[in-house]
């Protein structure tokens, strides 16, 4: 029987309970609390725009802090006890970028807990900021390098890029004085980073001279929607207004969600937490949405922002369950 196109796959194999090792805990699993920050943010525009219930944001909100918690820890008992196992994946010319989602994963937490804690959103924001620029420094400085083969120039060398705009995305409403600097930087060397990756080595070397992306790979196509999904978010907090380049945004990352669905979403991908990538781009897009929606308040845009908020609802539940799972009967960890 096959899946719908909107379907995720089911697993590829039922296996027996496995014995895992904190060893093999894929730091791209930090992508769920991407998705679910982005999923509890959007809920707390659909709650200011469409009257969503108040509590569905801000429970989605403390699964996403509850499961950074876990993961952190999980990771840094890998650290301690795996030093060589976290230095592989770091250097990693394909791993070695979902440290990204790490940073991220800190920025969008620093806006979760913002109504609760101005000055913890601010420490939480500053240190998102430090290792996203951190991190941003380490990419550009293997890029420099040279010698990386471009068959490993796939989507998730965008992460970096991604994660510099989230800066502005989170912290155009910082008070610090520094902060309003701090945003511009990191959105002059995202959108830069962003679009290099984007252009020269995603969209048009690799899919040119190099075979598709394997099975376990292909969710992170849909990373390809988050550079200008990001982009509109990170533009009209620097600008203040949603202005037709800010619209010229929302509608090439609509754009490319439709292009990249189809891939996606179809019969023969097996699951496993690499489904995560799907994630926060298409929270991006929903929040760009609904941010765009309530800027020309017209039916069809608040149909489309309502259809992408359901889907992704949808999506991160199903992500949640099938997670639970693989963890639950061992699979998760056993490499």
């Amino acid at each position: 029987m096959q899946a719908s196109p909107l379907t995720l796959p089911a697993d590829a194999t039922r296996q027996a309970p496995a014995q895992g090792s904190i060893r093999n805990l894929p730091v791209n699993l930090f992508a769920s609390v991407m998705g679910l920050s982005g999923l509890a943010l959007a809920w707390r525009l659909a709650h200011g725009s469409l009257g969503a219930p108040a509590f569905v944001g801000e429970a989605i909100g403390t699964l996403a802090l509850g499961v950074f918690v876990l993961l952190a820890l999980g990771y840094l008992v890998k650290a301690a006890k795996h030093p060589e196992a976290v230095r592989a994946e770091f250097s990693h010319p394909v791993a070695g970028n979902f440290f990204g989602t790490i940073a991220i994963s800190v920025l969008l937490l620093s806006a979760v807990i913002a109504p609760y804690g101005a000055a913890a959103a601010k420490v939480v924001w500053t240190l998102g900021a430090l290792l996203t620029l951190g991190l941003g420094l380490v990419v550009v400085s293997r890029l420099l390098r040279g010698g990386t083969d471009s068959a490993h120039m796939v989507p998730a060398w965008i992460i970096p890029g991604v994660a510099t705009l989230d800066i502005p995305v989170t912290g155009a409403q910082m008070p610090m004085a520094w902060a309003g600097e701090i945003n511009l930087l990191a959105a002059g060397v995202g959108t830069v980073l962003a679009l290099v990756l984007v252009l020269l080595t995603l969209i048009v070397k690799r899919p040119a001279h190099h075979a598709p992306l394997a099975p376990l790979m292909t969710p992170s196509l849909m990373i390809l929607v988050a550079p200008f999904a990001v982009g509109f978010l990170a533009y009209t907090n620097l600008v203040g207004e949603v202005d037709r380049f800010a619209a010229l945004l929302f509608y090439f990352a609509l754009f490319m969600f439709v292009v990249v669905a189809p891939r996606v979403f179809r019969p023969g991908v097996p699951f496993s937490p690499g489904w995560w990538a799907i994630s926060f781009p298409m929270a991006a897009l929903a929040n760009a949405a609904l941010k765009y929606a309530q800027a020309q308040s017209t039916w069809p845009l608040w149909a489309i922002a309502e259809l992408l908020l359901a889907g992704l609802s949808v999506a991160l539940a199903v992500l949640t369950v099938r997670t639970l799972r693989i963890t639950l009967d061992g699979r998760l960890l056993a490499g």
